[in-house]
């Protein structure tokens, strides 16, 4: 057993206060399970609680204060973005109009181009099955949950922030990325823009990994490896939308027992994990986007929870 002299232990428990350590849930035998035949796959995610954000941040982007959130009840995370297969599905059934004109990254400003939808997100080539949805809305990814609810009888819905951060995590106290501070491992279980996007886009204003897993744009689910919960791709490839409104500072009252903070203006909604064409510094579990409900970006995507 390793014993910490009261220095050390000082400083160990300082550093999970600044990072936001995991305090529990760690590595688990999920349970995996479909509850039909082409619906997504889900993993079950275990109790636990954790220290959620970070004591720092961006200007006009602070990621706290840190603040301990228990997760009352075990719950089920999609193993995977949903894609554009299971996507298809779902506008072929309801007949679901998403959003168009996408957002993309050109020149290093955002701009929309016209006449592209999740079925053309401007990628410059057919879409493939089993890449993450892009170009919805969040408005688009509380229809599909609403419908998979229906047509399941199960309660399926978006994951809260705190959720979503826990699962990212997965019990590891790695300071603010998931890799540690070794860098060159970003590339292990994340698709984020390293050696290969900065070739391929040529713009060197984000700031790049240092590793190159030969994906230069977004990639199909599951092409890295998974994390200590066996869930693909919570860092990177895109963003993901959570339920929670958006307010920065977290509100004193906040939820801890890892519900969605909803009890603030919605003028934005929240994003996790950032994408295949982030800058490094932005993809970690506490990172915190924020936009409307309507925005409509080709990096933007979603995953799936469900109550149990």
């Amino acid at each position: 057993m390793r014993i910490f002299s009261l220095p050390a232990l000082l400083i160990l428990v300082l550093g999970c206060l600044a990072t936001g350590c995991a305090t529990s849930g760690t590595k688990t035998s999920a349970k995996e399970f479909r509850d039909c035949a082409d619906c997504p796959a889900m993993l079950t995610v275990k109790r636990g609680e954790f220290l959620m954000g970070f004591d720092g941040g961006e200007p006009e982007r602070y990621e706290g204060p840190v603040r301990k959130v228990r997760i009352a009840k075990d719950f089920a995370l999609g193993k995977y973005e949903v894609t554009n297969g299971e996507y298809r599905k779902f506008v072929a059934a309801t007949g679901h109009v998403s959003g168009k004109g996408c957002f993309a990254l050109n020149d290093g400003t955002y701009k929309q181009l016209p006449g592209t939808d999740w079925s053309d997100p401007g990628y410059g080539r057919p879409i493939r099955d089993d890449e993450p949805v892009a170009c919805v809305q969040w408005n688009d990814a509380k229809a599909y949950v609403a419908w998979l609810a229906e047509r399941t009888g199960k309660r399926y819905r978006l994951p809260s922030e705190a959720e979503w951060e826990f699962a990212a995590r997965a019990g590891r106290d790695t300071g603010r990325f998931v890799w540690g501070d070794k860098s060159e491992q970003a590339c292990r279980e994340s698709n984020v823009f390293d050696a290969s996007g900065a070739r391929a886009m040529q713009d060197r204003r984000i700031a790049v990994a240092p590793c190159d897993d030969g994906l230069p744009g977004v990639a199909p689910v599951g092409s890295r490896a998974p994390n200590p919960f066996g869930l693909y791709d919570m860092i990177g490839n895109v963003w993901e939308w959570v339920e929670d409104c958006y307010a920065m500072p977290h509100p004193a009252d906040a939820p801890t027992d890892g519900s969605a903070q909803t009890k603030v203006g919605c003028d934005r909604r929240g994003s996790k994990g950032g994408s295949w064409v982030t800058t490094l510094t932005r993809q970690t579990p506490t990172f915190r986007g924020r936009d409307p409900a309507t925005l409509t970006s080709q990096i933007f995507g979603f995953r799936i929870a469900r109550d149990l």
